[in-house]
């Protein structure tokens, strides 16, 4: 079983041509249709607003794509609430999710009108602060504890994760910010990473309806909206069964009338922060294959690395491969499919089998979307590639350069002694 790439031989040919690998491309129309579907299997909630997960593919000009469907952005650093405020986020538009927060970021958020998620209850001190007082709208994070029954191994268990406030916690959170001048609260949690199950979102709003009610019943407050975060996976292997959106936002809306509802509750906004989901599957690493090696295993190695992609080096994470233009041949060879970096672990594939692969061969390597570009760094002075888009009418525009040697220098305070190195 193979999965089919976004970008044909041809058309990959004609984009090396002005654009060389390795480079990240991403498909808007594939962007376009997702979004599309995500907020009609939401739009039985009149509240409903994604905040797209910046910190998964941190580009403005994705960012402005999700923007034109009323999704907002969901930050956890200053860098990150400056991209939003780069394509004109501001006030409610601004879900500012952080932990070990600095004291000037709360500010910050706060100077943009963001909606501010307590990590901490000892946060509530720092915020006010920063602010001077706590905003009217505010958030606090849950963490149940224990062992949440669809978590993975990319997320710990919310009793090992460092996230979110006991139960015993948010209350006394909502009652001291409740006294502060807090009027609208919302409730937000985060318990498992890249679940492909239709079931992940209806056990957590069930969890989090009942905390709401909870609230309700012991504080008398009655919570805003309830922030379901991310959590909605992707497949990255041919083999597994994509979540359907339209059956999540159903199993979400059952749930919603069997507690809120039932409960005297209505008018509750839902909130989700999709990353991986919005993104993933709509992006790749295209790279050309420019070394082969024969000793105790085949290995072939292309001009991108871990720079370019870290999941399968960091964890292991699989990633599927196509070779453009071979991609009906038969899977007749086993490699290794290496970058360059002096790391072992720098393997975009271990032992998978593809169609006999040549030196020039181009490498088109899916679901990169999200969590690719945005985990890059600069081990070996390796450079970070150029982000492109392929737009719907076929034309591909630079959404951001290649880093230049220049770039890599030009932090250090003796730039000038390397100067003569650098091409302009």
């Amino acid at each position: 079983m193979a999965k089919t790439p976004f970008l044909s031989l041809e058309k990959a040919k004609e984009i090396i041509a002005e654009y060389p690998t390795p480079f990240h491309i991403y498909d808007e129309k594939g962007i376009r249709d997702n979004v599309k579907a995500l907020v009609d299997a939401f739009s039985w909630n009149k509240g409903y607003k994604e905040y797209f997960a910046v910190k998964a593919t941190p580009n403005p000009f994705l960012m402005k794509i999700l923007q034109e469907y009323g999704c907002g952005c969901d930050c956890s650093s200053k860098t990150e609430l400056m991209l939003a405020k780069s394509i004109g986020a501001m006030g409610d538009d601004i879900m500012f999710s952080s932990n070990d927060t600095p004291v000037e970021e709360f500010a910050m958020c706060n100077e943009l009108g963001g909606i501010i998620n307590l990590d901490d209850i000892t946060h509530i001190e720092l915020v006010e602060k920063a602010c001077g007082k706590l905003p009217e709208k505010m958030s606090c994070r849950y963490n149940p504890g224990g062992v949440f029954v669809l978590t993975n191994g990319i997320m710990d268990n919310p009793g090992d994760a460092k996230y979110g406030m006991t139960k015993e916690q948010l209350f006394e959170a909502f009652s001291v910010m409740r006294d502060k001048g807090v009027k609208e609260f919302g409730i937000h949690s985060f318990l498992a990473s890249n679940t492909v199950t239709n079931e992940y979102y209806p056990e957590l709003a069930k969890v989090l309806f009942n905390l709401a009610v909870e609230v309700k019943e012991k504080l008398g407050i009655i919570v805003s909206f309830i922030n379901l975060s991310g959590g909605i996976g992707i497949p990255y292997k041919p083999d597994e069964t994509p979540n359907d959106i339209k059956a999540i936002g159903e199993g979400v809306r059952k749930v919603y009338d069997e507690v809120l509802v039932k409960n005297g509750i209505d008018g509750v906004s839902i909130f989700t922060e999709l990353g991986r989901y919005m993104m993933g599957p709509y992006g790749a690493v295209v790279t050309t294959a420019i070394n082969e090696k024969h000793i105790y295993k085949e290995y072939i190695g292309v001009d991108a690395c871990a720079v370019n992609l870290m999941r399968p080096a960091m964890y292991g994470a699989y990633h599927h491969i196509s070779v453009l233009g071979k991609e009906k041949d038969e899977c007749t060879e086993v490699y290794d499919i290496t970058g360059s970096l002096c790391e072992n672990n720098d393997k975009f594939a271990v032992d998978r089998k593809l169609p006999k692969i040549s030196i020039g061969d181009i490498l088109f390597i899916h679901d990169t979307g999200a969590h690719g570009f945005s985990m890059g760094y600069n081990y070996n002075g390796k450079l970070k590639s150029a982000e492109l888009l392929l737009k719907e009418d076929g034309s591909v525009q630079l959404i951001r350069r290649a880093e230049t040697p220049k770039d890599y220098f030009a932090t250090f305070d003796c730039f000038d002694f390397y100067s003569d190195l650098i091409e302009e």
